[in-house]
């Protein structure tokens, strides 16, 4: 098998063991805002990548829908451009790039303009017609999210939106004359709660929910996909994986860079609305999810969206004892001067945005009651890193303190036992243990037990996008979004962002950048008697 036909359906992997995976329906797939970098850098080359290793079905095309006038072919050439330069599989093979880019073609049009989706409707047709691709749609929308709404409409009205069948699943073909349609939405889904639901109200007018994918990329990592497999597929951890046994949860999301030319966007999100509603509330849930009944999509997604209603409520009045939100002033990070965020270009001038964020949540069920769950992301951090770190409680009774020692001055401390999921970089997990050292004192010193991905299986995990997309086109939505999940999740930070706003700069801290975050946070943690854990 192929290094990412390894990456098959979770569901499908733990339910038929062995089955290895297949490609998808025959199908068209419309990007709109194929000229952006989105595409460029992400979705042609996880396309190609799936080409590659036999995953994508043999009558596919892919229609580019972007502002820009260009031809067919200039859109290939500058497709063949950038999966040259971020593909994983280089140098490109000609047979696989060349069968993949005999089906792309361009639409040039604004995303407003109703005779563009006209000749959308003509393209699709007579594609589908020469290559029987079933009448099966996939559009994605990489695109600001100002154009989501807008375009969905667009689609319902120029009836790019057909009669819908949707299963079964499993290569079952569709009735003469249907197919599928779905529909890909990147984050962010909207910017706070009524945001978020009035999109839903709009996609719902022309999509039914198990056609639409919310998709956050963080979801596709090989790691993530580890939680589940690593707690339900051990008899030996989830046994521990509770309040009788831990301490608390550390999750971290650090970035590295600042924020690199996006100060117009990010001065209107914030590390609250890019990092915290999705990524990280994403990554809580699976961390602390009850066992599903089975792992097919709607019993995964159903115990996850049990895990965020059970997430005890900030009141806009509690959200200053709770949290903790910082901004990056001037540093040096690796021997380079970075500015500060408010001078960096596309920044307000007198900007409250915060580009750190800590939060201490509490899950009121009985598997977690009273073990606080410490989120922490930030920008301008020294290193990139993404990880989950469980804390296990001290042993009641420290009996190696003054063992085979008459100086009974000298203590040891005692560390206790963390096992940490390294989401990226370098992809793995590893448990804290305490083991004696050699020589004639009996004491306990921290060592680490673990794997590393690329050690342990010899090859890099295949890239989050491949296997999104190529979920997506099974019709497995297990690693996507639904809508009661991103409205539960904007539910617990919405009020937080509203007391922020009123509040403005009050109360906001400051960090060097190249630093971990402002000493705000670190006393934050530390008044709870914990430290965090810097990688």
């Amino acid at each position: 098998m192929s290094e990412a036909g390894q990456a098959v359906s979770t569901h499908a992997a733990l339910a038929r063991p062995g089955t290895p995976p297949r490609p998808g329906d025959p199908c068209v797939m419309v990007i709109f805002g194929a000229s952006g970098d989105l595409t460029k850098r992400r979705l042609l080359p996880a396309l190609y990548a799936l080409a590659h290793d036999g995953l994508l079905p043999d009558r596919f095309a892919v229609v580019g829908f972007a502002r820009r006038e260009k031809s067919d072919e200039a859109f290939r050439d500058e497709m063949q451009a950038a999966v040259q330069q971020f593909s994983r599989y280089r140098p490109l093979k000609p047979e696989v790039w060349d069968r993949l880019a005999g089906g792309l073609h361009y639409v040039a049009a604004s995303f407003e303009e109703p005779a563009g989706y006209e000749r959308l409707r003509e393209l699709l047709g007579e594609l589908e017609r020469k290559n029987g691709a079933g009448r099966n749609r996939m559009y994605y929308l990489a695109t600001p999210p100002s154009a989501y709404a807008p375009i969905v409409a667009r689609l319902g009205a120029a009836g790019l939106v057909h009669e819908v069948w949707d299963g079964p699943q499993g290569g079952v073909p569709a009735p003469e004359g249907h197919g599928w349609n779905r529909i890909i939405i990147e984050k962010p889904f909207g910017h706070d709660l009524a945001t978020a639901q009035a999109l839903n109200a709009d996609i719902h007018r022309v999509f039914r929910e198990p056609q639409v994918y919310r998709i956050d990329h963080y979801l596709g990592k090989e790691t993530v996909q580890n939680i589940l497999t690593f707690r339900f597929g051990n008899s030996i951890f989830e046994p521990l994986w509770n309040r009788r046994y831990v301490d608390h949860v550390q999750l971290l999301v650090g970035e590295e860079l600042g924020i690199e030319g996006r100060g117009g966007y990010y001065d209107s999100a914030g590390a609250m609305r890019d990092i915290v509603q999705n990524h990280m509330l994403q990554l809580l849930s699976l961390t602390a999810m009850e066992p599903p009944a089975t792992f097919e999509a709607d019993a995964v997604r159903d115990e996850k969206v049990k895990v965020l209603r059970a997430i005890r409520p900030i009141p806009a009045s509690r959200a200053g004892d709770v949290t903790i939100r910082a901004q990056y002033v001037s540093g040096m990070l690796r021997g380079k001067k970075i500015p500060a965020y408010a001078d960096e270009p596309g920044v307000g001038e007198e900007t409250a945005t915060e580009t750190y964020a800590a939060l201490r949540l509490e899950i009121d069920n009985w598997r977690w009651a009273g073990v606080p769950f410490y989120l922490r992301t930030g920008k301008a951090l020294p290193k990139r890193v993404t990880e989950v770190t469980i804390h296990y409680r001290r042993p009641p009774l420290l009996l190696f303190q003054h063992a085979g020692h008459a100086d009974h001055e000298e203590r040891d401390v005692i560390e206790p036992n963390r096992l940490t999921l390294r989401i990226q970089p370098d992809e793995g997990i590893s448990l804290r243990v305490g083991l004696k050292p050699p020589g004639p004192r009996i004491s306990l010193v921290p060592a680490r037990l673990g794997f590393a991905y690329r050690d342990t299986f010899g090859v890099e995990p295949s890239e989050a996008y491949e296997r999104l997309l190529l979920d997506s086109l099974l019709g497995d939505s297990t690693l996507f979004i639904r809508r009661d999940e991103v409205e539960t999740a904007w539910a617990l930070v919405t009020p937080v962002l509203e007391a922020w706003a009123a509040a403005s700069r009050n109360g906001l801290a400051y960090y060097p950048a190249g630093s971990w975050g402002p000493k705000e946070a670190d006393r934050f943690i530390q008044s709870d008697g914990r430290e965090w854990v810097n990688p």
